[in-house]
């Protein structure tokens, strides 16, 4: 908790003025009473003494004073709340080397299995596109708020020779870039917008665009993208032998951390490595919750506001019930 008027807390040193009063006023109060020569004078005098039932009612009241002083400064807490709209590309590398089984069941698999929780977790105010990339880069589904035909998206993608990392990340772009200008918005008004990047290995196809421009394209539009690598250094995958067609052979697919982690520090987003499913999926959700909702400082005066009413009525009651006045 944090207040937006943190100086009014200073009040609460007239509230420890008032307490350090009303113990002296009690202590002085003992020293009245001694001055009577008869002390059995004081059963005629004041035959009835409230005793502790008066520092009840003062503690109370005192307890009014310091809820309505919280109060006064304006305290808030942090809470998330959704986004009144937000739109994430989820960009999936579709390359052989995808159909390597260190992370189980297969990557591919893995990535879309992560895919379909994500789309079943993020918030409704987030719309969500479908990138797929091998050879080329393909706009599987446009941003949409439509999560089933994203998932029967996600479900029927195939892989494919080669990796086009460049050309992944300038057709998300331009996909984001699109829905972003249909929306004719000024820039203070457009909603979140973040490319998810999910990749094993480094770019076997390089020059349509050079991964180096399509980052330098992120970064001039404000857009930045998220990077997961999926894998481990000791992947391998079966493929046919383009030299000898009918015969396989088994290539090496490590996971490339590099570039991956190169692309989300080049453009302001965030880089996770993983290697099971579990994880994949979190980092989706984590994702999804940093785009599809904002913290907001909810001001919680009126709760204090109510307990110290319920302090005032206790102390009025009281009052009334031992003293037959109101305080």
């Amino acid at each position: 908790m944090s207040f937006l008027e943190p100086i009014r807390l200073w009040l609460f040193l007239g509230l420890a003025a008032i307490f350090v009063i009303y113990a002296f006023s009690q202590t002085r109060r003992g020293k009245y009473a001694l001055e009577f020569s008869d002390a059995s004078l004081l059963d005629a005098v004041a035959p009835r003494r409230p005793g502790w039932r008066r520092h009840v009612v003062a503690v109370t009241f005192l307890a009014v004073l310091g809820f309505l002083i919280v109060a006064f400064a304006r305290p808030v807490v942090e809470r998330d709340v959704p986004r009144e709209r937000a739109v994430v590309i989820l960009t999936i590398d579709t390359s052989l080397s995808m159909g390597s089984e260190d992370v189980a069941p297969s990557r591919i698999e893995a990535a879309q299995e992560a895919a379909r929780q994500f789309l079943e977790n993020a918030p409704d105010t987030i719309d969500i596109g479908l990138v797929s990339f091998d050879e080329n880069a393909i706009v599987q589904v446009p941003p949409t708020d439509d999560r089933a035909l994203v998932e029967d998206a996600v479900d029927d993608l195939e892989l494919g020779p080669f990796t086009n990392t460049g050309g992944a990340i300038s057709v998300s772009l331009r996909t984001l870039e699109g829905v972003l200008d249909d929306l004719q918005l000024d820039d203070d008004d457009a909603p979140p917008a973040v490319i998810v990047l999910l990749s094993d290995g480094e770019p076997t196809i390089d020059d349509r665009p050079p991964i180096t421009t399509a980052i330098a394209q992120s970064v001039q539009a404000g857009i930045s993208i998220s990077t997961v690598a999926l894998g481990t250094p000791n992947g391998e995958v079966t493929i046919e032998d383009p030299d000898n067609p009918g015969n396989f052979m088994t290539v090496p697919v490590p996971v490339d951390e590099d570039t991956m982690r190169n692309v989300a520090d080049a453009t302001g987003g965030q880089f996770f490595s993983t290697a099971s499913v579990d994880e994949l999926a979190a980092v989706y959700d984590d994702i999804g919750t940093a785009v599809g909702f904002e913290t907001i400082d909810d001001d919680i005066s009126e709760r204090f506001v109510g307990i110290a009413l319920a302090f005032a009525f206790l102390t009025s009651l009281l009052s009334l019930a031992w003293f037959q006045r109101l305080p």
